[in-house]
């Protein structure tokens, strides 16, 4: 019995500290467009996540951002999407997915606080309580990379037309290639 307190008390600083780093991890590590948070191949498509059903089940998980929303940024797509925005929670995807990676692997150290059986139990529990919140992360990301890209597009072509404008608008006034 006092390995199970050890370990149950172990799991739980290890989840309270490894919400804090992942809070104070600096976002400038985080590129999703490179290893290992940039999309596979088989997850641009999605069919891997339509087998897993996770559209089905994603919501039923607790989610941080419900339950400290003064800390975690919301995971709810605002009305009007901003570009910074986006990108901002596609980079909270990589540092979460970051985060219960890291509970996983940390989750081995059970082990040494309750040797047999019962460690192997709650470490591998406890990872298999983790990797669901993985998934989440990378079947939102693509989702979220191609409102980033389509918000980028409108954006550079919003500019190329107020370029174009401004340029007949010179021309127009200064009579130039008339």
């Amino acid at each position: 019995m006092d390995s199970l307190i050890k370990c149950i008390c172990y799991l739980a600083i290890l989840g309270i500290a490894a919400f804090l780093l992942g809070r104070i991890l600096p976002q400038k590590w985080f590129h999703y467009d490179r290893f290992p948070w940039r999309m596979w191949k088989l997850e641009r498509e999605g069919t891997i996540y339509r087998k897993i059903r996770i559209h089905n089940w994603k919501e039923s998980f607790p989610d941080m951002s419900r339950i400290f929303p003064e800390i975690m940024p919301s995971k709810k797509l605002p009305r009007k999407f901003d570009p910074a925005q986006i990108e901002e929670m596609i980079v909270e995807t990589c540092i979460a997915e970051c985060v219960h990676g890291f509970l996983c692997l940390a989750g081995l150290g059970c082990l040494f606080f309750w040797k047999g059986p019962g460690g192997i139990c709650a470490a591998v529990l406890y990872a298999l309580g983790n990797i669901p919140y993985c998934l989440i992360q990378r079947y939102n990301r693509p989702k979220l990379v191609k409102i980033l890209e389509s918000l980028s597009k409108k954006n550079r072509n919003k500019k190329r037309e107020e370029s174009d404008e401004e340029s007949t608008y010179l021309k127009l006034q200064y009579r130039t290639g008339t």
